[in-house]
């Protein structure tokens, strides 16, 4: 029979409940290694049809040709170090700085871009068949996990950037009209973000370009944190950020084909390529059209608007910046840089014309409800997390529905429509933090030696 192991510091580890969570984990397993591998080939054969790049293409250029990426590769990188032993993490960045110095000499000598990226992709791989075919026990254990939770980012950004475009093969038309109309009740937050940053020059602009694009850098960060004990005591943490990244990633993207969105900057402003309402963004809200309808589009702008999933991971980052895996506070500066990261992504989202305001309240939600499903997976599925998921979901499916099929009435009585809809993720924050931040504090101060670990 297996059993949840949990950590106690005094006494080692100790078995608190049995469970059937080894086949489980084993039957997941298997479903993946079969599942990743059709799932990249059928993108693949898609992209190809269609005429863009697909998931195999692009890897191969991580291998050999220019990555699309120079930080995502190393981020999967640094993730899969966690389960293996310094020394060979040494070794490890060392051949991949190497390839890298190379590859890009290369590039350079022949009048190629700079780029880095191919180390680290070629040394995670080779890592991990390393761990399968020469490694033994624990050992092999611990660093095909880690090694998979690096390609696993990597994949995910391969298929995120597919799925992009099958959000325009299946949409030709977006809402963005309605969804204009809906931001009304929030007073057009991205017309008002998007002065702001106008006003405050270059330098802000680019310290939040550079917050947005690197946010999976500052998962990584957090990640590596939560994860550092894994070397030192060989137990795996039972939830951490990538995790939430990863199901979120799975999970958000769905929405944008039921509602497709391109943002205010398309739609509204001066990135339309012509098929803009007019150039409205950020000098001018347009006026209040009550008979709206769905805009035909380009077939090059992603309809990824709805929900926001910058939103959504940045939340989920600050989330896994406020307390330990134990339970206890995070060390201060991280807690500092969640927030620092959560703001300036918000204040990004929107100052570039990409979001709208209520874009943002659905990826929160989106966010939270996730987390709720994922987060301490040792209390079980009792009524507290059922509630909670179940909520999150009806508040998602009737903000979506809102935006909509009421979008004229949040228009003409903004502010009762924007109290509802601030209401509604006040209330989902407040059930959040109830359950599992308040509830955490008085565990600890029951079982201080409480650890959230497990094989």
């Amino acid at each position: 029979m297996s059993g949840v192991l949990v950590e106690d510091p005094r006494a080692g580890l100790r078995a608190v409940a049995p469970s059937g969570r080894g086949w489980r984990t084993g039957a997941l397993v298997a479903v993946a290694v079969v599942a990743v591998p059709v799932l990249l080939i059928a993108l693949q054969v898609i992209a190809a049809r269609q005429g863009f790049e697909g998931p195999l293409a692009s890897l191969w250029r991580d291998y050999l040709g220019t990555p699309k990426s120079m930080s995502v590769p190393w981020a999967g990188l640094i993730l899969a170090l966690v389960g293996i032993s310094v020394r060979r993490r040494l070794f490890a960045v060392g051949i991949a700085v190497a390839i890298d110095m190379v590859w890009a000499g290369v590039r350079l000598s022949t009048g190629a871009p700079f780029a880095i990226g191919n180390g680290p992709t070629i040394v995670l791989t080779a890592l991990g068949l390393l761990a399968w075919l020469r490694w033994t026990g624990i050992e092999r254990r611990d660093a095909l996990r880690s090694v998979a939770l690096g390609a696993l980012l990597i994949l995910a950004t391969k298929v995120g950037d597919v799925w992009l475009h099958i959000t325009v093969l299946d949409s030709p038309a977006v809402l963005d009209e309605y969804v204009l109309l809906a931001d009304h009740a929030l007073g057009d937050p991205s017309w008002v973000l998007g002065r702001v940053i106008e006003a405050l020059g270059p330098v802000a602009y680019a310290v939040l370009h550079w917050v947005y694009i690197e946010l999976p850098v500052a998962a990584i960060v957090v990640a590596v944190w939560q994860l550092r004990r894994v070397l030192s005591t060989r137990q795996w943490p039972a939830h951490h950020l990538v995790r939430t990244f990863l199901v979120l990633g799975l999970i958000g993207p769905l929405v944008y084909v039921l509602f497709p969105v391109v943002g205010p900057i398309f739609a509204f402003g001066p990135d339309g390529n012509g098929l803009q309402v007019g150039n409205y963004w950020p000098d001018m809200v347009p006026p209040i059209d009550r008979d709206p309808e769905p805009l035909l589009f380009d077939t090059q702008t992603p309809r990824n608007c709805m929900p926001s999933m910058h939103t959504a991971w940045a939340l989920a980052l600050f989330l896994h910046t406020r307390r330990d895996i134990d339970g206890s506070p995070a060390p201060r500066l991280l807690r500092w840089g969640g927030t620092f990261w959560l703001v300036a992504t918000l204040a990004a989202t929107l100052g570039f014309g990409y979001h709208y305001g209520v874009d943002l309240i659905a990826g929160a939600v989106l966010c939270l409800t996730v987390e709720s499903a994922l987060r301490d997976p040792e209390r079980g599925w009792g009524w507290f997390r059922i509630r909670l998921v179940a909520g999150g979901v009806v508040v998602l499916a009737a903000l979506l529905l809102s935006y909509r099929y009421l979008a004229v009435v949040m228009a003409e009585y903004p502010v009762l429509a924007g109290a509802i809809v601030l209401g509604l993720l006040a209330g989902s924050i407040a059930a959040f933090h109830a359950t599992w931040f308040s509830s955490a504090r008085e565990q600890r101060q029951v079982d201080p030696d409480h650890e959230h670990y497990a094989r």
